[in-house]
C-alpha cells in the first residue's frame, strides 16, 4: 500500500503542525479509499492540547466525514505532529489506532526540516507505507 499525497494536502499539513506547536497538531485526510490519494487536508482541533497526545475534536470528524462523502471519497487517514520524537507512532498512537484501513500520518516537528512518514497499523501491527508526493 502507498498513500499518495499533492503537493498542497502535504504543506497544509505541515503547516497546521507548525501553528500547533508546542502541543501536538492533528486532522484528517480525505480521498479515494481505492487508491490512497489524499485529497483533501482537514486540520482538526486537538482537544487534549497536549505535547505529548492528540483527539481529534469529534464535531470537526464528523464535518470532514461529511464533506469527503459529499465530494465522493471517505476519510482515508489521521495526521498529526509529534513535536520533539521522530515520526514513527508511539504505543499510545498504536491504542488509538481506530481503522485498519486507515494511513497514519506523522510529522515530527524534532529537526529543522519537518519529516513526514506514513504507516499502516492493523491489530497493534505497525506497518510503513512509501508516500508519492504529486506536483513540484
Amino acid at each position: 500500500s502507498m498513500l499518495t499525497l499533492s503537493r498542497a494536502v502535504h504543506d497544509q499539513m505541515v503547516a497546521h503542525c507548525l501553528i500547533g506547536l508546542p502541543d501536538e497538531a492533528c486532522g484528517l485526510l480525505g480521498g479515494d479509499p481505492d487508491d490512497g490519494l489524499a485529497a483533501t487536508c482537514y486540520p482538526t482541533r486537538n482537544l487534549a492540547a497536549s505535547a505529548k497526545l492528540y483527539t481529534v475534536d469529534p464535531k470537526e470528524h464528523l464535518r470532514a466525514d461529511r464533506d469527503a462523502e459529499a465530494a465522493g471519497g471517505a476519510i482515508i487517514g489521521v495526521f498529526h505532529s509529534h513535536p520533539h520524537t521522530e515520526a514513527s507512532p508511539s504505543p499510545t498512537d498504536v491504542t488509538q489506532a481506530p481503522d485498519p484501513s486507515w494511513h497514519y500520518v506523522l510529522v515530527s516537528l524534532r529537526d529543522t526540516e519537518p519529516m513526514v512518514r506514513s504507516y499502516r497499523i492493523v491489530d497493534g501491527t505497525i506497518e510503513e507505507e512509501p508516500i508519492r508526493l504529486l506536483g513540484r
